[in-house]
């Protein structure tokens, strides 16, 4: 079992918890979005702004199992989910599931109309790695295939839609896809 708590009220206490998950929790596939623990815990800082939004997954020993933010844009109207990590060992469990819920709600009171994200793929694990992603591209959207685990499937899962990609966002190759669902009212 697992609660989910605001981090404003409590930044200091999880400040390390949250910057070795996300070191930890995209070492593996995205090791140059946080590639250190000061980059890490600097994006921990950096989140505890009046414009995001921080709800961190507490098991019943009190550690951290995960963590959800998001980012409000267009006035509002829109908000990105930045970051969604859960702990490796925990995984699997709905974790993420119920925080992407629970930030939906939390959007949703704030009268956003969409949650966006973009995932990455740095590591050739779709087949939008490694082509040339500037002729038919909606054909490869519609077409596209999960190599090896890539989330963007997961966050199909949570009612979320590829919108689009940006080719090349992280180097010749390695796009980075839009997805995005609308949030109900």
């Amino acid at each position: 079992m697992f609660n989910i708590i605001n981090l404003s009220e409590h930044p200091d206490t999880f400040l390390e918890a949250l910057s070795e998950l996300l070191l930890e929790g995209f070492r593996e596939n995205w090791p140059e979005a946080w590639p250190t623990i000061d980059a890490a815990r600097q994006e921990v800082l950096d989140s505890l702004t009046a414009d995001r939004i921080n709800r961190v997954a507490i098991n019943d020993a009190g550690q951290v199992v995960g963590w959800v933010g998001g980012i409000s844009q267009y006035n509002g109207h829109v908000w990105e989910v930045h970051p969604l990590v859960v702990a490796a060992d925990y995984r699997r469990q709905g974790i993420g599931r119920t925080l992407l819920k629970d930030l939906e709600e939390q959007v949703r009171i704030r009268g956003a109309l969409t949650l966006w994200l973009g995932t990455d793929d740095e590591m050739n694990m779709t087949s939008l790695s490694g082509v040339n992603l500037y002729s038919n591209l909606w054909e490869k959207i519609q077409t596209i295939q999960n190599l090896r685990g890539h989330p963007y499937q997961f966050y199909q899962k949570c009612g979320f839609e590829i919108v689009g990609v940006m080719p090349d966002a992280n180097g010749r190759g390695k796009p980075d896809i839009f997805m995005a669902k609308s949030v109900s009212v």
